[in-house]
């Protein structure tokens, strides 16, 4: 009869080999899992350094949740099968084992002790919206997004951003583009390698402003602010949508961001003031009810204040 030592190595050769195996599977196949607003199996490329940090972490935890799974159930199956009744063996009879509860109770802890010491840098480096040089106050609206430049060059711009997605494409009577859902009349425009702090909130329901390839994903609550940053390294159009349900539109409010250089920045910002293009002023679309705080209130509340005060109480 094979000890228990000697099953725990068999079963660490095969699956070694297995894992390396199906790790040479994925570097391989990774080409193939396009960046493109297609794809179903990977996240948006990333175009900011907090994105790429959040990004890698991203495979790191699953590389270990995958370890994690293939050996715990690898050990169990090859177990079963190579201590099957039809080989002879018989179960063995004990009730407990000291060592193996004690090993299985400290390596979890360690394991999420150490997931926790590797994420903390970059969940800190998302609190830390200071020395912005834009910031643009984020409104929730059912069903829409309501942007407001507070401070920086652009001062007093807002609009509404709303859905442009043709009726048709949504009762599949026209044939659904790339931008299918993604498309609206007023993306939010900022300037490329600029830190751009958003200040977020909500007039309704709880609604929530995510663009993953910003690494940018945070709840708008009514009556309170949140705040979160940005600073994007590409210029280029980036895409997200509300991530958290709010009504029976909820799937029909796209964020689009615009990226762009700084003299194309200053071009848009003297058009928006000068009235040149469409403008959508909130002032005249919302609620009389919805400024839940003032421009001055957010424009001068402290990140500090904002992102670890009286906000997380809601959560």
């Amino acid at each position: 009869m094979l000890t228990a030592r000697r099953i725990v190595l068999k079963a660490s050769k095969f699956f070694t080999g297995f894992l390396g195996t199906l790790f040479a599977l994925l570097v391989f196949s990774l080409p193939a899992f396009a960046n493109d607003l297609n794809t179903r199996y990977n996240l948006r490329e990333p175009v900011t350094a907090l994105a790429r940090d959040l990004y890698f972490m991203h495979y790191v935890l699953l590389a270990i949740c995958l370890v994690i799974f293939v050996g715990v159930f690898g050990v169990m199956f090859y177990s079963m099968y190579a201590h099957r009744k039809s080989r002879g063996y018989k179960p063995a009879n004990f009730s407990d084992n000291h060592t193996v509860e004690v090993l299985w109770t400290v390596i979890p802890f360690l394991i999420v002790v150490g997931i926790g010491v590797y994420a903390t840098p970059a969940v800190m480096a998302q609190k830390d919206t200071s020395n912005a040089d834009l910031t643009i106050k984020v409104t929730g609206y059912q069903w829409k997004w309501g942007y407001e430049y507070l401070k920086g060059e652009g001062e007093g711009i807002k609009f509404l951003s709303t859905l442009t997605t043709p009726y048709e494409q949504r009762i599949n009577v026209a044939p659904k583009t790339n931008d299918y859902l993604l498309e609206v009349d007023n993306p939010l425009v900022v300037p490329v390698n600029k830190k751009v702090r958003v200040v977020i909130t909500a007039n309704d329901v709880i609604h929530a402003w995510s663009v993953p390839a910003l690494g940018v994903k945070q709840d708008s609550i009514p009556g309170f602010v949140r705040d979160s940053w940005f600073k994007a390294e590409k210029t280029g159009s980036y895409v997200g949508q509300c991530s958290e349900l709010c009504g029976k539109d909820h799937a029909f409010m796209p964020i689009e961001v615009k990226v762009v250089s700084d003299e194309e920045y200053s071009e848009w910002v003297g058009l928006q003031l000068a009235g040149e293009t469409k403008k959508i002023s909130i002032s005249s679309a919302e609620p009389e009810n919805a400024d839940v705080l003032s421009q001055t209130d957010v424009a001068t509340a402290k990140p500090a204040t904002i992102s670890m005060s009286s906000q997380e109480e809601v959560k």
